[in-house]
């Protein structure tokens, strides 16, 4: 007696197994964990962002703001414009980090609130809008290299600085009594517009370099920054913020507003060329090719197969279906019905009718037995098989006994 040998196919995984698949993707995940917490580690420090007094990086302020200090100069940091327009009152200085990032009712509120107080404002490389607001008639011109330049000016506070770090924008007016200081070529890169009205003057920097962490010990550019930050006895150092609720405008462009319009076009070419490939690799290029069977299945095996599948979706009607034609075609032949007729029953079962006059044992009602419902249960289905293999054998026994006539007759 012999025993069939286990599938080891249909085995469930083992725990090693598991493990040989899924380590790749769980060391990589733990690497990245890893990584993520070593770097939120280094930059848990009092680290805020380019140009912010409380920052050590490079790129931070907070040297600058350690000068002032030691000189008693109060240095308070808002974010918000409202915030900005409320500290700076008179006899205070107002620097604006990132005028570009105010909106025009940001800019106008902040002018308004110190337009008319005793101070100053320093504007860190401002556009177009920041200088129609707080310096109309200056311009901005072509950008020029951050270096280190001389003061060429009479300004009491560059003269005593001397050359600083400087460049970015340079600007043009045609205003009279400002200060045009550290030129590149004929244009200054710091500009001084002074107020003798209110007595609240507004200074220009083409670059904020001066005031990073790592530039502010080169040249004269402490002693600049803590002159001109310095003037006052309380700095305001305003950095706009894009939570700021004051910084959304009502006519806000959403994304599709900030594509350009070229790309449209563009992306319309690329729908229509898409498109065409797909057709083109979808149609069809000719007839279904043949191909043989990479290994031989025996018939018996297929339909048995086909059997199963029957059974196991309770597919009697379709199993039936077949049955019975696969009947009507084998008979048709035999009782002299052409194929194409071996599926009507009007011709099919009266010729039918004809050669089962000499086999009374057949039931009489074929035409319920070859194309009548189908069948309740499996009971009834392996029943109707055996009524439709009862009947072929029949019709197949009258023509194996049938008197042939002699060809010489």
């Amino acid at each position: 007696m012999t025993t069939a040998a286990p599938d080891t196919s249909a085995l469930p995984p083992t725990v090693r197994s598991l493990w040989n698949r899924s380590r790749g993707p769980l060391l990589a995940l733990l690497l990245l964990v890893i990584s993520g917490v070593a770097i939120a580690a280094l930059q848990s420090g009092e680290q805020h962002g380019r140009l912010d007094p409380r920052s050590y990086d490079r790129t931070g302020s907070r040297a600058i703001a350690q000068l002032l200090a030691s000189h008693d100069v109060s240095t308070q940091v808002v974010t918000t414009s409202e915030e900005a327009a409320a500290a700076a009152g008179p006899h205070t200085t107002l620097l604006v980090t990132n005028p570009e990032m105010l909106t025009q009712d940001q800019l106008t509120g902040l002018h308004t609130a110190t337009a008319h107080t005793p101070g100053r404002t320093v504007l860190l490389a401002p556009d177009s809008s920041a200088l129609e607001t707080f310096a109309p008639g200056v311009r901005t011109d072509s950008p020029a290299d951050i270096s280190a330049r001389r003061p060429a000016c009479s300004l009491p506070e560059a003269q005593r600085a001397g050359n600083a770090l400087l460049g970015g924008l340079s600007y043009t007016t045609s205003a009279g009594g400002t200060d045009r200081c550290y030129l590149s070529g004929d244009r200054p890169t710091l500009l001084r517009l002074p107020a003798p009205r209110t007595g609240r003057d507004t200074v220009l920097l083409g670059s904020p370099d001066l005031l990073y962490n790592h530039h502010l010990a080169e040249h004269g550019n402490a002693s600049l920054a803590l002159q001109l930050l310095g003037t006052h006895k309380h700095l305001v150092w305003y950095l706009p913020s894009m939570s700021d609720p004051s910084s959304a405008q009502d006519d806000q462009r959403g994304f599709l507003d900030l594509v350009p319009s070229g790309w449209y076009w563009a992306l319309l070419q690329l729908t229509f060329a898409a498109a065409l490939a797909a057709l083109w690799r979808a149609r069809r290029l000719g007839p279904l090719v043949p191909e043989k069977l990479p290994v031989t299945v025996p018939a018996a095996e297929t339909t048995e197969g086909h059997a199963r599948l029957y059974e196991q979706a309770n597919a009697r009607d379709r199993a039936s279906s077949v049955l019975r034609s696969a009947t009507r075609t084998r008979l048709a032949p035999l009782i002299g019905v052409s194929p194409a007729h071996a599926h009507t029953p009007d011709i099919l079962l009266p010729a039918l009718h004809a050669h089962l006059t000499t086999a009374p044992g057949v039931d009489a009602d074929l035409h319920v037995l070859l194309f009548g419902p189908a069948p309740a249960d499996d009971k009834a289905l392996v029943h109707l098989a055996d009524q439709l293999d009862e009947l072929e054998s029949s019709i197949v026994s009258q023509e194996r006994h049938a008197p042939r006539e002699h060809p010489d007759r």
